[in-house]
């Protein structure tokens, strides 16, 4: 086993052992809001991968005007699939022309994305949390220690990472990256401790807007990763529709937001192990991600496993059990099927599409689960 493999694989059991513990103690009631202003982490989401694409494009007027559109210099220390460059474009070739003291441009390459990629995956993450409740978001990112363990586990993730692809831009990005967890940090703190937002229940309505949204913004990431994060600005032309489609439902799913329940059946079960699930899944989401391809599948599965089995774990689960039972075995032969229908570059794609897939079956048999026990009451009464 690999130095890389190792670190990763330790990094994710810890991750793991931290999330489940600062997890599983965050209060049951929603932190209340501190007066002030606050922006959405949406909106941040938005800055920040404009600001991906902004360097994306100074990146690639640099590649075209200092070294003539060859990338060899940094691809030999990279895996396939990355710098796929729009050399040909008219855009990029009149940007490299007035480019001006083109070799200033140069931490457009690596340094750059190494700083926002923290922030990135974060504020997707936030927007996840305050897609399903706002109150869930405030106290979930309005927790220190909780944020600070995910800032920190993502951060040495994304920098075994780098070692591992080491190249002369290494310690320099390891330096950037720090630097980004310093800041993103508490500024995501303090932007989520101001939420004013209320705590939602969402009903199986909901839930099934909810899983929309999950699919949008998990779709945005991996258009965004692969078009900007790896420097494939070339694929862009191929993989704007699927941004464009999910930033529609994105905005779709925005505007309606149907009432809350306060139901206490197999779909309230459900809403409470998606609650815990995302809560527990902060801090070990990214090692778990890389864990799959760099260190151990079979210890980024498990601790994959006993998140989700923590977070079932739960007094509404236990007196739904069987509903949900029935609800869960009906979801991932639905996932599974999600995931053969298409072939995909990237395996997070097939698994994004298996967890909408599995999120909207479940929800639609918890619904017929409560129907059905509705119906039942009302006929003995």
């Amino acid at each position: 086993m690999t130095i890389t493999a190792l670190l990763v694989d330790a990094t994710t059991a810890a991750s793991v052992f931290a999330g489940l513990l600062l997890g599983s103690r965050l209060p049951a009631r929603p932190a209340p809001s501190r007066a002030g202003r606050t922006v959405a982490p949406g909106v941040l989401l938005a800055v920040v991968i404009a600001l991906v694409y902004l360097n994306q494009l100074l990146c690639s007027a640099y590649l075209l005007r200092v070294h003539g559109g060859d990338t060899s210099f940094v691809t030999r220390y990279l895996p396939p699939g990355w710098f796929e460059q729009p050399v040909g474009n008219p855009l990029i070739r009149r940007l490299a022309d007035h480019l001006p003291a083109p070799g200033l441009f140069a931490p457009t390459v690596l340094r750059v994305q190494a700083f926002l990629e923290l922030p990135f995956v974060l504020l997707a993450y936030g927007t996840v949390l305050r897609r399903l409740s706002p109150a869930l978001y405030r106290t979930a990112l309005g927790s220190r220690p909780l944020v600070w363990s995910a800032a920190l586990s993502y951060t040495v993730v994304f920098g075994v990472v780098e070692w591992d692809l080491y190249n002369p831009w290494t310690t320099q990005d390891l330096v950037i990256r720090a630097a980004s967890a310093a800041l993103t940090a508490p500024l995501l703190t303090a932007l989520a401790r101001r939420e004013p937002g209320p705590d939602r229940q969402p009903g199986a309505l909901g839930l099934l807007l909810f899983a929309a949204s999950l699919w949008a913004v998990g779709q945005l990431v991996m258009v965004v990763y692969d078009t900007a994060l790896l420097y494939n600005l070339g694929h862009l032309q191929t993989r704007w529709p699927e941004a464009l489609l999910a930033l529609l439902v994105l905005a779709a799913t925005a505007r309606y937001r149907p009432a809350d329940t306060a139901d206490h059946g197999s779909v309230a079960a459900l809403r409470a192990v998606l609650r815990r699930s995302l809560v527990l899944f902060l801090v070990p989401a990214l090692a778990i991600r890389y864990g799959a391809a760099f260190g151990t599948p079979l210890l980024a599965a498990g601790g994959a496993l006993l998140v989700v089995a923590v977070a079932l774990w739960h007094r509404p689960v236990r007196d739904a059990l069987l509903p949900l039972a029935v609800a869960g075995a009906a979801g991932p032969v639905a996932g599974y099927s999600a995931v053969r229908l298409v072939t995909d570059t990237y395996y997070e794609s097939a698994l994004l599409r298996a967890m909408a897939a599995v999120l909207v079956t479940v929800t639609l048999a918890c619904a017929l689960a409560d129907r059905h026990r509705r119906s039942v009451g009302e006929s003995l009464r």
